[in-house]
């Protein structure tokens, strides 16, 4: 990434204010930083930093794409193996935050309740949860799409007698050895769940809604190198895989044949490795290929082959004081229960309540699915930008290209503010609206329009997929264009003069 100076012909520096401190947060706080600006806080409600890295702890944690594209451009890592798993990569992150001297930006263990445009001032205020007030001149909510829990709704989770939690919530202090435990959900997180219970437990019983495709893991370990061929190394690795994506991309968007690869990869797999008839029939994925996350394991499918795993696929009608009672009236006794069920994705910032300009309040803009222009800017809600918000997820690749394409794009927007360009970045309603059309009408062309998941929710539309090549989005988010953003409001007058 360029390290364009704000120091040159800046007439001020804004103050920065950042929500979260995951990869997204802490990525643009370096960047800044490289960029020559500090005036920049960043706001934590948990005690680390880290985001999904440090609340996902569960067995089994890791990147379900190669490392290599899961680290930072201007931060090459010499990872340990081609997924990495979640220690080593939340180390990496804490490690990018020692080496730029970020410790002085964090406010760790702080929570923003709400925010609201100042109008007069043409600031944004921000309120803690303790009744703190913030403020800023330049808001950025990093909060992500994977950190709110998501819980099923089946009746009677509170008459469970047992220990009940989710996969993003692990209780470490509760042991498994020898205990009979139900995993609910067969996504990314079960995925890599199951295998590191079903060598605990004494019975799994896991329950899967619909299957999903799995295609082998063909993890590697690194040595550990330095020099010249080594960064070569690493910057071909980065290259490789992330070509080897992009050209995955249009089985996804355009649903051209390419995707059978990855359905017969799963198949082939799938038939090598479960040995019982009955469960690789409801093993096989019944969806098409890629409208749910694709799983990345070597280690699921042979889980099932153990005596004491087994596979329920009756719908689920409610949970017993003892167990699970599926709606074919079978009750599964269990102890202890595993909710691996994701997460709510398409609730954009819904644990803040943002009002903007003339008292627009976010969640009624957003009332029938988020929506933002190439994902970053709401109209009426001025110098604020999203990242890793609407339509900037991605199915084949790494979201980390993504949130890079959006902090050039901030870097930018700033550079306009810092020399009096602009006093405000606000976007015009019609540039919104042109770009979210653009986007409902292409995304029900893609595979993600085609079941239920979790990149659209309960809502009509995919809101969390961009629908083309992360190339496509680089280049439409290189710089602002200024065409797309409002004028500046006419300046409040001055004292009057006697």
């Amino acid at each position: 990434m360029n390290r364009p100076a704000f120091a040159r012909r800046s007439r001020h520096a804004p103050h920065v204010v950042i929500i979260g401190a995951g990869v997204s947060g802490l990525g643009l706080a370096i960047a800044l930083k490289r960029a020559g600006h500090h005036h920049i806080t960043i706001v934590e409600k948990g005690d680390d930093i880290g985001g999904v890295w440090r609340d996902n702890t569960y067995p089994g944690a890791a990147c379900d794409i190669p490392a290599h594209l899961y680290s930072y451009s201007f931060e090459p890592h010499d990872w340990s193996q081609r997924y990495a798993g979640q220690r080593e990569i939340l180390d990496y992150l804490r490690g990018c935050a020692d080496k730029h001297h970020l410790d002085g930006h964090l406010r760790l263990g702080t929570e923003i309740s709400s925010a609201h445009f100042d109008e007069s001032a043409g600031r944004w205020r921000l309120h803690t949860q303790t009744g703190e007030t913030l403020e800023a001149d330049v808001l950025v909510p990093a909060c992500g799409q994977l950190n709110r829990p998501s819980y099923p709704r089946i009746p009677g989770t509170d008459r469970f007698s047992g220990h009940a939690f989710h996969s993003s919530r692990w209780d470490h202090t509760h042991d498994l050895t020898g205990r009979s435990v139900a995993v609910i959900g067969t996504g990314a997180s079960a995925i890599q769940i199951v295998p590191q219970v079903a060598k605990q437990a004494a019975h799994l019983t896991v329950f899967q809604r619909s299957a999903t495709y799995v295609v082998p893991r063909w993890d590697r370990s690194y040595p550990r190198r330095e020099g010249g061929l080594a960064r070569l190394a690493r910057k071909a690795a980065r290259l490789g895989w992330w070509s080897f994506n992009e050209l995955a991309v249009p089985g996804l968007t355009r649903r051209w044949p390419i995707s059978r690869l990855t359905s017969y990869g799963c198949a082939v797999q799938l038939d090598k490795q479960v040995h019982d008839p009955a469960t690789r029939a409801q093993l096989t994925p019944r969806d098409e290929v890629g409208c749910k996350r694709i799983g990345v394991s070597s280690e699921y499918y042979p889980a099932f082959n153990a005596p004491h795993v087994e596979l329920v696929t009756d719908p689920i009608a409610e949970i017993t004081e003892r167990g699970v009672r599926t709606e074919a009236g079978a009750e599964h006794r269990v102890d202890t229960l595993i909710y691996a069920t994701g997460f709510t994705a398409t609730d954009f910032l819904s644990s803040l309540r943002i009002t903007g300009s003339e008292g627009r309040d976010l969640a009624d803009v957003w009332e029938d699915g988020a929506r933002a222009y190439l994902g970053m800017t709401v109209p009426g809600f001025p110098n604020m930008f999203l990242l890793y918000g609407p339509h900037t997820n991605v199915g084949a690749g790494s979201v980390v290209y993504m949130v890079e394409s959006q902090i050039r794009y901030v870097l930018d927007a700033l550079r306009i503010l810092s020399r009096g360009k602009r006093r405000r970045l606000d976007v015009r309603p019609r540039a919104e609206e042109t770009f979210t059309a653009e986007m409902r009408g292409r995304l029900p062309r893609t595979v993600w329009s085609t079941c239920r998941n979790w990149y659209r929710g309960a809502g009509r539309y995919v809101t969390t997929n961009w629908p083309g090549q992360t190339t496509e989005y680089r280049r439409r988010t290189r710089r602002v264009n200024l065409a797309h953003y409002q004028p500046d409001p006419p300046a409040a007058p001055g004292p009057a003069q006697p």
